[in-house]
Formats: structure tokens, sequence, C-alpha cells
């Protein structure tokens, strides 16, 4: 009989509607109320360009694919972040962070280093083992990445006074 018990499992599959809308439902920015640029490179680099992560195993195209898929996945509700530039030439990649709700000025500083060091830093240092790419003043401070930001403001053009 035990063997027999959850033998009409399958009438009981029910999949997690949430988990699909949101990693399919497309960016829309007039969803958000402040948007950010953000450049980020590594704290005390032991690699000058990131083609020289695979030297330590590490495939910086993919690594961005995945922290980013699962922050967008995780943190839906409130933030967004993009790709918008990573050469394998540079020593930099630049994102754009998107808030729902509106970062005042004065608080943006703390709120943006906030973002990157908790929820964007540990994904990148431990899950995809950048940790690796620091040197060891950057393990012992346990600081990843070197940063700066921008707000980045966007003004609507009719486009029908253009003609």
């Amino acid at each position: 009989m035990s063997e027999r018990f959850f033998a009409d499992y399958k009438k009981f599959i029910i999949i997690p509607e949430e988990e699909h809308k949101v990693g399919k439902k497309a960016f829309d920015p007039g969803d958000y109320a402040s948007h950010y640029i953000l450049t980020l490179s590594i704290f005390d680099a032991v690699i000058s360009e990131w083609r020289q992560a695979a030297k330590h195993d590490i495939d910086v195209k993919q690594s961005v694919h995945n922290v980013l898929t699962e922050f967008n996945l995780k943190h839906y509700s409130n933030f967004h972040l993009q790709l918008l530039e990573l050469d394998m030439d540079k020593s930099y990649f630049v994102l754009a962070l998107s808030s729902r709700k509106q970062i005042e000025a004065e608080a943006a500083q703390t709120r943006v280093s906030d973002i990157v060091e908790k929820m964007i830093t540990n994904p990148f240092y431990i899950g995809q083992s950048w940790y690796k790419l620091t040197s060891e003043r950057g393990r012992v401070e346990r600081k990843l990445f070197s940063f700066s930001y921008k707000e980045y403001t966007y003004e609507f053009k009719d486009e029908k006074s253009d003609l």
C-alpha cells in the first residue's frame, strides 16, 4: 500500500503562478519612480579586464546574468536591475537600478550604497565566487565593488511636436 499511496500525485501539482509571471513580465520604466546608473568595478582587483576572470574559473557574462535574474525575481516588488554595458576588454560594468519608490536626493547615497553592498555584492561574492577577483585586502575587508552612481532622468517628448 505505501508504494501506491502517492500514485495519483499528478492531480495535486499546482505550479506557483507568481514566479512564472514575474520572471516573464517585461520591464516597464513607468512602474518605477527612481532610476540610477551604477558603474561597478572590482575593489583592489587582481585582473585588469573581465577577460582575465576566466583564469579564476569565472564566466563573467554568465555570472552577471545569474545574479541579475535572481535579484529581479527576489526583489521585483521593490527594485529592478538591468545590464547596460559589459565589455570584456574593460574592468567595469554598468547597471541600471530602478526603484518603485522615490529615493529622495539626500538619502540616495545611503540607499544606493545599501543596495549595492547588501543586495548585489553577496550574490557575486559568495554565489559566483567573485572573491577570487579581489586582492587579499578586498577579502579581509570583505569588499567586492568600488562603484559610482548617478540618477537617471528622462524627459518624455511629445512625438508630434518634433514634426
